[in-house]
């Protein structure tokens, strides 16, 4: 009966293309398209991609009750979904991001499919020359296997869409967004365990340990395999749970009854959610198997959610906050801002009352600014963006604003003009209050947004669990993260003793303040630059005209206040500062409008050889046996860029890497791009920096710290380059 079925899906496989030449004549059109069985259409996660990003497009289907089409391993029957994509110049598909699958048992057989709605999401490459305001014509060929408990029909599909191409992180499609980003979220991934498989008596015995099954029961498990007839899709699978992970009994298929030739590579589905693993032949693994012999394991549903984060997930990931928000004290980003109120502690230690509302009042701007970040961020998660850790930095207008506010500190600092109603009186200089209370909640709200283009050691962690916890929970790791950050100054501020060992005011405040005016203005330089990395060279110029304006704006504002100590006027002047300031606000939101220029659009920089990162280039690499370092990375990130000319630059790293033979992939995140984020994600982090280096034959990536030394770097490139020589010993 099972050879006969075989034998009738390969005859329809056969005639599928004229049967499909009949069915599909005609124009071809976007929009949906129906046969009597299956309604298709490709659609948009988001509204729009941007120059040189990774739009996800998906296959939608909806099956008419009854009839089911199949996962990339149909099972005993049937067939996968198969594209066939006509794309335009320099556009690139990806594979399908496979959803887990439904087992649909008939008879003695069992398939692997799905019914109902059903979105296949796929990774497309836009070029960086892609011009904003046009679109992209996508066009691919749908051959879908639509069968019943009684028979099976080849469908194809001819489907197409108009991508529209505009700059800027673009909001979700609102009316299939939310469905995809669910998909790839709930995606089998690959997750850090270790698989063995070993063939003895017409039977497979699967074991994993680590990652999320380590001193964690997962439940009912299945095991979905990539490959047909490695083994017996219709036979129960039974299973144990040991203290670090599971043990499967399967049966053999065809293929693998007289033994194992490579590995087995599937998706195991647990309670705890569903993880890609790779299992090389050998013994079982210590610590899988549970005491006594293999018992029955129900078999566990398609569709499982991943377990809820407990209290200890929480408690952990707060501590983790809390380090990484006070390690973030000493990233370079935040230090000048940091250092002003530094300054500003020290004009108040002869005041512990004031010092006290200063310190409090900046732990409240801290926490007020991650407070609202966060809610905002969540939000949008929810609303299925896909997004982390940085994200407002992906935006033009957002860095364009941010570099004129650096330039209006940096200013304030150089005495150009002076922050509050009016000059303090002498002896008192503008630092020492910056208006008081109002001066340090500002400082603390300005010390989070410069902490943004910033990951410390810890957060990766901690942010990465927090986007995955409920929302209380992910609000007050948040906080702990702000927290951690305000510590060390609201701990001076509130102790006596250390107050008084503070330096007192004097003429070397003004000094400083002078000094700490040009950490800001290169602050400003570097935001400018990072704009024009992403919006190009003639929108950096309105930006560069805006500031001027700024500058002269501030300036005038600055002899107004000068003229009123001295108990004068001047109206007109006020009224062409403002006019300044207000056409300088203007020119920046008009520059960071303008769709950004192809020859200037963000692409990977690099001093090593480098080729952008895509999921393509990564397999391809491993499949000719190379090691591959990615470097997931944006410009507005200064601990990434620190790295790369500290670690990655060098001509060490270099002979290291020509060495090992390995392939250096750049992510970029600049700019938004839901395929880097659902990279981050899989690796449970919200933000850059994020290293990977891909050994041959691994199943997994070695994740790289996040500071990085030129030592790590190459001690790591040759552990990669010598791994096929020790895993081919006796």
């Amino acid at each position: 009966m099972r050879l006969l079925i075989r034998l009738f899906c390969l005859l329809l496989a056969v005639a599928a293309p004229s049967v499909a030449a009949a069915q599909t004549s005609g124009a071809q059109a976007s929009g949906p398209q129906r046969t009597e069985r299956i309604e298709a259409e490709l659609v948009l996660m988001s509204r729009w991609a941007a120059p040189g990003s990774t739009a996800v497009v998906a296959v939608r289907q909806h099956i008419e009750p009854g009839w089911h089409t199949y996962w990339r391993n149909p099972g005993d029957s049937g067939g996968a979904t198969a594209l066939t994509w006509r794309l335009p110049a320099g556009v690139r598909a990806g594979d399908i991001v496979w959803p887990l699958p439904q087992r649909q048992r008939l008879q003695g057989l069992t398939n692997y499919g799905y019914e109902g709605d059903v979105y296949l999401p796929v990774p497309v490459e836009i070029p960086a020359g892609a011009r904003p305001g046009s679109s992209v014509p996508l066009a691919v060929e749908a051959l879908f296997f639509v069968c019943s408990d009684e028979m099976c029909v080849p469908e194809t599909l001819n489907l197409r869409l108009d991508l529209p191409v505009r700059e800027g992180a673009a909001p979700p499609d609102p009316q299939h967004g939310a469905a995809i980003q669910r998909v790839l979220a709930e995606a089998p991934a690959p997750a850090g365990i270790e698989a063995r498989v070993r063939a003895e008596n017409g039977a497979l015995t699967l074991t994993a340990v680590g990652g999320p099954l380590a001193g964690r029961d997962p439940g009912p498990s299945y095991f979905f395999p990539f490959e047909g007839g490695v083994i017996d899709h219709a036979a129960p699978q039974t299973g144990a749970w040991g203290p670090e992970g599971l043990t499967l009994a399967l049966g053999a298929g065809a293929k693998a009854r007289g033994g194992l030739t490579g590995p087995l590579e599937g998706v195991l589905a647990t309670s705890l959610g569903a993880f890609e693993i790779r299992a090389e032949p050998g013994a079982d693994l210590p610590g899988a198997r549970g005491s006594g012999d293999l018992a029955p394991m129900a078999d566990a549903e398609a569709g499982t959610a991943p377990a809820a984060i407990g209290w200890i997930g929480f408690l952990q990931a707060a501590l983790f906050a809390l380090l990484g928000g006070l390690i973030l004290n000493l990233m370079p980003c935040v230090f000048p801002i940091l250092a002003m109120k530094a300054a500003a502690l020290s004009a108040a230690a002869h005041d512990p009352a004031r010092a006290r509302r200063d310190g409090l009042a900046f732990l409240a701007g801290v926490l007020t600014t991650f407070l609202g970040l966060a809610g905002l961020l969540l939000a949008l998660r929810a609303g299925g963006e896909a997004i982390g850790w940085g994200f407002q930095l992906q935006s033009p207008a957002v860095i364009a604003g941010l570099s004129l506010l650096m330039l209006a500190v940096a200013l304030n600092l150089s005495g150009v003009f002076h922050m509050g109603a009016g000059l303090q009186a002498a002896g008192s200089g503008p630092l020492a209050r910056l208006p008081g209370t109002a001066g340090a909640f500002f400082t603390g709200m300005l010390a989070v947004v410069v902490a943004a283009p910033c990951t410390a050691p810890f957060m990766a962690f901690a942010l990465g669990a927090a986007l995955l916890m409920p929302w209380p929970m992910a609000l007050a790791v948040f906080l702990m993260l702000g927290l951690g950050l305000a510590l060390p100054f609201v701990l001076v501020s509130l102790t006596p003793r250390l107050l008084a060992r503070l330096p007192r005011p004097g003429p070397w405040m003004e000094r400083l303040k002078g000094l700490l005016a040009f950490p800001m203005y290169g602050t400003a330089a570097w935001l400018v630059w990072v704009f024009a990395r992403q919006s190009g060279a003639e929108a950096l110029g309105l930006l560069l005209l805006a500031a001027v304006l700024a500058a002269f704006g501030l300036w005038l504002a600055g002899l107004n206040q000068a003229r009123r100590a001295e108990g004068g006027t001047a109206v007109v002047s006020a009224v062409v500062a403002a006019a300044a300031l207000v056409s300088a606000i203007a020119l920046a939101a008009v520059a960071a409008r303008m769709p950004p220029e192809a020859e200037t659009a963000v692409g990977p920089t690099s001093a090593l050889p480098s080729q952008p990162w895509s999921p393509d280039a990564v397999r391809a690499a491993r499949a000719e046996g190379r090691p591959v370092l990615v470097n997931f990375t944006a410009d507005w990130c200064v601990t990434c860029k620190i790295n790369e000319r500290t670690a990655l630059s060098s001509p060490a790293a270099r002979r290291a890497l020509e060495a090992a033979g390995a392939v250096y992939l750049v992510g970029d995140w600049t700019r938004r791009d839901d395929a880097i984020t659902a990279e981050l994600r899989r690796h449970g982090r919200s933000g850059v920096p994020l290293y990977l280096l891909y050994a041959p034959g691994a199943a997994e990536p070695r994740v790289l710290p996040q500071l990085l030394t030129e030592g790590a770097v190459i001690a790591a490139l040759e552990a990669a380059a010598v791994r096929p020589a020790a895993a081919a010993g006796p």
